[in-house]
């Protein structure tokens, strides 16, 4: 029989998925890792990314950034700005897919209105949207 170290080795991790508006709040996110342990730690990583991403144009395609020894996948719609954080030795091209389906489903939840406004109006669905997408990381 087989033996896997990991699950990890068999599948990239997301280590956090994030929604925040056009002032680096958050609108809806999730941490799948520990590697912020305190709200206080996650508030900083939120506000750190979205500061070094803000002056990015991720309007038309996402965009990659190596951040803390991490992978950030990020695209921004409007006034709301979607993350995908992974492990620096992740597949890029995995994370980016994830981001995109995140953003697909948004839209499709939202109706093609992806706004703060409609985005807080369904916040269930978006949270659910989330669960679904991400399996515990």
């Amino acid at each position: 029989m087989a033996h896997f170290s990991s699950s990890h080795d068999l599948c990239p991790l997301v280590k956090n998925i994030l929604l925040l508006d056009s002032e680096g709040k958050r609108v809806a996110v999730k941490y799948f890792s520990d590697d912020w342990p305190t709200n206080s730690a996650k508030l900083a990583f939120e506000k750190s990314v979205f500061t070094k991403t803000l002056k990015t144009n991720a309007r038309t395609e996402a965009e990659i950034a190596m951040f803390e020894n991490n992978i950030v996948i990020y695209k921004f719609v409007q006034d709301l700005h979607f993350f995908v954080t992974g492990s620096d030795d992740d597949n890029e091209l995995i994370l980016a897919s994830v981001l995109q389906g995140f953003f697909d489903a948004v839209a499709l939840i939202l109706r093609n209105n992806v706004d703060k406004n409609e985005a807080l109006e369904n916040l269930d669905l978006i949270l659910l949207c989330i669960d679904e997408i991400v399996d515990g990381g």
